[in-house]
């Protein structure tokens, strides 16, 4: 997992709730919300636990390897400085089955994402925020079956 720099893009508003997922990328870590008693996890976070409405909640940190579920190529430049085509996809995280993040696919040909691709985290830093972007895995198995 490492810090790319990148083009620029939309930034989310940091808020008390969200802060330790968009500033997590600063030591390579991504983190997410966990309840403490049922070990659920969620994002985005949220004040009390869905499964068990617990409000013993903290960010705890995640493997970062993930699976694409879904997938789709950008061919409108919606953004200066952001290349197109890019991939928006949906990744499903190791942890937890149901646990998605929506993200892009780096490092990569757009044309080469599959469904069932293997990928981790890397980061894009922007000032303070640093963006969960995904990258292929090879050492986790990156052939569709």
């Amino acid at each position: 997992m490492k810090s790319v720099p990148g083009p620029t893009r939309p930034l989310p508003l940091l808020t008390e709730l969200n802060t330790f997922f968009w500033t997590g990328g600063a030591d390579g870590k991504l983190r997410m919300q966990r309840c403490l008693d049922c070990q659920y996890w969620q994002h985005p976070a949220g004040a009390i636990c869905p499964q068990c409405l617990s409000r013993n909640l903290a960010p705890q940190e995640l493997s970062g390897r993930a699976t694409v579920e879904a997938f789709t190529l950008n061919y409108q430049p919606w953004t200066d400085g952001v290349e197109v085509p890019y991939v928006i996809a949906i990744v499903g995280l190791d942890e937890q089955k149901g646990l998605n993040l929506t993200t892009n696919i780096v490092g990569i040909a757009p044309e080469s994402v599959f469904i069932g691709q293997r990928v981790e985290v890397t980061f894009e830093a922007a000032g303070d925020v640093f963006l969960p972007l995904f990258t292929p895995a090879p050492e986790l198995g990156t052939k569709p079956v």
